[in-house]
């Protein structure tokens, strides 16, 4: 795949791509910089096995551009950044590959900060900062917020009631049949708040690990075998919490809940899903509002982490996801598209004031 059209313009709208290799560690990564009108690019570190090349360069593509409007929709000042690490971490996760994934983070002088995704874990972060100043997402012993799962369950958990609020008319998930697909990181603070909330569960995940916890845990979660009978089952809200991709052409005619709202990211397979969605009479919260409590978390460590600051920023998806939803419906539009706009016009709007010179 390549980031440029036939005519050699930027086709993707990144303002950087960078492509980093350490022959040595076997380290292979790539960093995107979508945009940074509002600051420096805030995103993720995914280390994962790509099947190549190509496959990792979309990724990260698709993923610095949802950052952008994450990050404008959390009220963050801080633009969109991702990067990947092609490998499979089990194999290959050293420290010496993170520490020289570190130093190429540092030549980028604070363009864009790292933190976890997907393959990436708390510790990761303390090695990658012996290397590079612009790290989030760090431990508590370190100066760190820690575990930015928290925070993601928890935005997630304030965007489902804003949902709930739009479709049955009350705040709150009790009552309420939701069905988890992945009990990782995000799924199971998520399960936790709803339980707590008074709804009834349904789960799936691919790890017995994580199926393991949940009998432990939670035993009143009814686990299926898999997401299709997840989503063909009695539920009223489908929350996707694994890997993006999870509503396509396939899975949306199948689903049988009323809303959508989840902590994966890029859960829309491809453009139009949207569309699909609301011609089928499902609620869709777009995945970049409601799961931005995790960077809304780590993003609070650039200027001296504090738990109830960010806790209390986090809250406010609620009020954004009831926003987006009020303007799709006075426009006409999916929610999608009306969260885009709004992103749109804070990056524009914001980031023309970088153009009144400062002495």
């Amino acid at each position: 795949m390549s980031v440029f059209d036939t005519e050699g313009n930027d086709a993707t709208g990144h303002e950087q791509v960078v492509f980093c290799q350490d022959r040595q560690t076997g380290l292979k990564a790539i960093i995107g910089i979508y945009s940074t009108a509002l600051g420096p690019a805030l995103g993720g570190t995914r280390f994962y096995p790509y099947a190549s090349e190509a496959t990792a360069l979309t990724d990260v593509l698709n993923l610095s551009r949802g950052m952008a409007y994450k990050n404008a929709l959390a009220g963050l000042d801080l633009g969109g950044g991702k990067a990947v690490i092609w490998g499979d971490p089990a194999q290959i996760k050293t420290e010496g590959l993170l520490r020289a994934y570190g130093r190429f983070v540092e030549t980028l002088n604070g363009r864009y900060y790292t933190a976890c995704d997907v393959g990436t874990y708390v510790p990761d972060m303390d090695v990658i900062a012996r290397e590079t100043r612009y790290v989030t997402g760090r431990s508590v012993e370190h100066g760190g917020a820690g575990d930015s799962s928290i925070l993601t369950a928890w935005g997630v958990f304030q965007g489902m009631r804003a949902a709930a609020e739009h479709t049955w008319g009350r705040p709150t998930l009790a009552g309420r049949r939701v069905g988890i697909a992945g009990l990782g990181k995000v799924g199971k603070y998520l399960a936790g708040h709803l339980i707590e909330d008074g709804a009834s569960l349904v789960a799936t995940d691919v790890n017995e690990a994580a199926l393991s916890w949940a009998r432990t845990t939670y035993p009143q979660i009814d686990l299926v075998a898999d997401t299709q009978t997840l989503i063909t089952g009695d539920i009223d809200v489908y929350a996707p919490c694994a890997l993006g991709g999870a509503l396509d052409d396939d899975t949306v005619p199948a689903l049988r809940a009323k809303v959508v709202t989840g902590g994966a990211n890029n859960q829309l397979a491809h453009p139009g899903i949207e569309k699909l969605l609301e011609e089928r009479g499902i609620l869709y919260t777009p995945d970049y509002v409601v799961n931005a409590g995790g960077v809304i978390q780590v993003a609070d460590e650039i200027e001296g982490f504090n738990f109830e600051r960010a806790k209390l920023r986090a809250t406010k998806i609620f009020d954004t996801t009831g926003q987006i939803l009020r303007l799709a419906d006075d426009e006409g539009v999916p929610p999608a598209v009306a969260a885009d706009r709004l992103a749109e016009r804070r990056m524009a709007e914001v980031g023309r004031l970088r153009s009144i010179y400062l002495r």
